[in-house]
């Protein structure tokens, strides 16, 4: 349920909604995943070399690296997402971040754009996820939570006027948060920037 209402906001416009346990809800962003958006250009300019973009969504950021020339590949669990990336140019395949990925251990660099360290509800897990997909001395890139309080990982789902979704788990990580959740997976920070009031922090194992 939760791809069948992601997907039914990419496809139909529809109004989607997170849900939180306490009843608090909010619009799901799809229209920022369309199009590029201010914060996104200093995130593509340090993408050198081939780059992974996990999470990739309906593939702003695929789509823009593929047309700067430098290699990538999106992958995303929703098959709409995948193929919409695909129709504007952008080399994407529907795939689980911890499944089976193309370029295992080879990808200069690792994307986890739009809050995308929140996927499983498990940043360390993940973490350890795509620094091993990353090749050696190549560094992933995250977006991170504006600064204050801790990691913290909540239940949601998603909602729509039709249907409910079922609650899953999704970590939320403040930038000041990173540097111990990368100790744990015996990662170092290398960068941390803001950039149109968006975080971003640069890790290498």
């Amino acid at each position: 349920m939760i791809g069948q209402l992601y997907e039914e906001a990419l496809r139909d416009g529809a109004a989607v909604e997170i849900e939180h346990a306490d009843g608090a809800r909010r619009p799901l962003p799809v229209r920022d995943w369309l199009a590029l958006r201010p914060g996104d250009g200093g995130l593509l300019d340090r993408c050198g070399g081939p780059t992974l973009d996990v999470g990739s969504g309906p593939g702003r950021l695929t789509v823009a690296l593929a047309g700067r020339g430098v290699p990538v590949l999106g992958i995303d669990v929703a098959p709409y997402a995948v193929a919409l990336t695909v129709a504007a140019g952008g080399p994407a395949l529907c795939r689980d971040v911890f499944g089976r990925v193309p370029g295992d251990g080879r990808w200069d660099t690792v994307l986890l754009a739009d809050g995308n360290i929140g996927i499983g509800g498990d940043p360390v897990a993940l973490l350890r996820r795509v620094l091993a997909l990353a090749a050696p001395g190549g560094r992933v890139l995250v977006e991170v939570d504006p600064p204050g309080g801790g990691a913290r990982t909540v239940p949601m789902r998603l909602r729509s006027l039709r249907s409910v979704g079922e609650w899953f788990t999704w970590a939320h990580v403040p930038v000041d948060a990173v540097a111990g959740l990368a100790a744990g997976c015996a990662a170092t920070v290398t960068e941390m920037w803001e950039e149109a009031g968006r975080w971003f922090v640069a890790l290498r194992s």
